[in-house]
């Protein structure tokens, strides 16, 4: 059990623990950002550092829970120069640092990763999301600008520490690291560790200042490379769209991961009444405005949709019944790459409104993208796409 003049053999366990996991940790999330994942052996080496890195980030998080509580809880012994009191003051608010960041920089990064959606899972079996945080990826900006900002802090803070161990051993030459360590031997008895309340408040005010620092300097928002969304053309047609969605799913490390399109047009020809080709549909899609995830500027990128050089895609097919549904039979037109496609959906018609859902799957192969990526484990070559509309003839809506 700890005293006023060694400490406990738990405490030292917990210390050098703690030190032995952030000595890991750090190193692996700066090489984890630096990997390349231009192809698919790449990305799984990138995506298993991650998750490596993550899943020891929520290890620290219950480590250094759990030595803070024991900390609390216990006899501490007292500084060895008492009067030093501005040396002893700043080493407290070091401590007090350490402690904060302990905490602050792996829950932070694991909001960040349960706010998010898709890449590099933590292997904890209960580490994929967190009760009350949504999937945002506004949220999940935040988050990982506080991360950033807040390990700063944390390597400053160990720094210093270190800093000050080796001070007091070589300099001072005094027991304050050989008391941290397993074979003590003879230590002086200097009463028990008085806190001081202006040592926690500093370190907390620290971490105040840092996180409104990173609001102020924007860290707190993605800044993915712009992609310029289409202006699409307005379109006039027998039925106007009113409400709908285009998504689509991919799955990257056996997870799934959906995204939106927020901008696209249909121009809508349907006579039910008809019994052969009912109609026809065409819908430009902006590609730009597509939203997925944490990996939404990787799939705007080169090797995928490439936004930049082809800003839309085009779908065109006829309206043909196909027993108790509908069927539209057509084309794809994604980077400038043709591919005829069916797309089988459900139909009601209530008075002069519409109601479709519908679906297929495409092979992003059959585009073109993510050539590099041809291992199904990183990232499946199949890709669902769902569609849903919501339309009223448009002399419904002409008035």
């Amino acid at each position: 059990m700890p005293s006023a003049t060694r400490y406990s053999m738990i405490t030292k366990m917990f210390h050098w623990l703690t030190a032995l996991l952030i000595l890991v940790i750090i190193p692996l999330g700066v090489v984890a950002n630096q990997l390349p994942y231009d192809t698919s052996e790449q990305l799984a080496r990138k995506a298993t550092v991650f998750s490596l890195h993550k899943t020891l980030g929520v290890a620290v998080f219950f480590v250094a829970l759990l030595r803070i509580l024991w900390a609390l809880t216990q006899t501490k012994p007292g500084t060895l120069h008492p009067e030093r009191k501005i040396e002893t003051f700043l080493a407290e608010v070091v401590h007090w640092v350490l402690y904060i960041s302990l905490v602050a920089v792996p829950l932070t990064g694991w909001i960040e990763h349960a706010a998010s959606s898709g890449f590099a899972p933590i292997w904890w079996p209960y580490g994929q999301n967190l009760p009350l945080i949504p999937k945002s990826e506004s949220l999940a900006g935040v988050f990982a600008g506080l991360h950033w900002i807040f390990g700063k802090l944390m390597v400053a803070s160990i720094l210093l520490h270190i800093a000050g161990a080796l001070k007091h051993h070589i300099i001072d030459k005094d027991v304050t690291l050989v008391r941290m360590w397993f074979k003590s031997g003879s230590v002086p008895d200097v009463g028990p560790h008085v806190a001081k309340k202006g040592a926690p408040i500093t370190a907390a005010l620290a971490f105040v200042a840092a996180a409104g620092g990173a609001v102020a300097l924007g860290l707190t928002q993605r800044h993915d490379d712009a992609v310029a969304v289409a202006d699409l053309a307005e379109v006039t047609s027998d039925w106007t769209v009113q409400d709908g969605s285009i998504a689509i799913t991919i799955t990257q490390f056996g997870s799934e991961v959906t995204g939106t399109f927020a901008d696209w047009t249909s121009q809508i020809s349907f006579d039910p009444a008809t019994a052969d080709i009912m109609g026809s549909v065409e819908t430009v899609i902006a590609i730009g405005s597509l939203s997925l995830g944490s990996v939404t500027s990787e799939a705007l990128g080169v090797d995928y949709f490439d936004a930049q050089t082809h800003p839309t895609a085009t779908f065109s097919a006829e309206i043909q019944p196909d027993g108790t549904q509908f069927i539209a039979d057509g084309t794809l037109t994604i980077k400038d790459v043709t591919v005829p496609v069916q797309m089988p959906f459900t139909l009601t018609l209530e008075g002069e409104t519409a109601q479709m859902s519908g679906g297929l799957t495409l092979d992003r192969l059959d585009f073109g993208m993510g050539e590099t990526q041809n291992d199904e484990s990183t990232l499946a070559f199949a890709v669902d796409v769902a569609v849903t509309v919501l339309a009223t003839r448009a002399s419904e809506t002409s008035e």
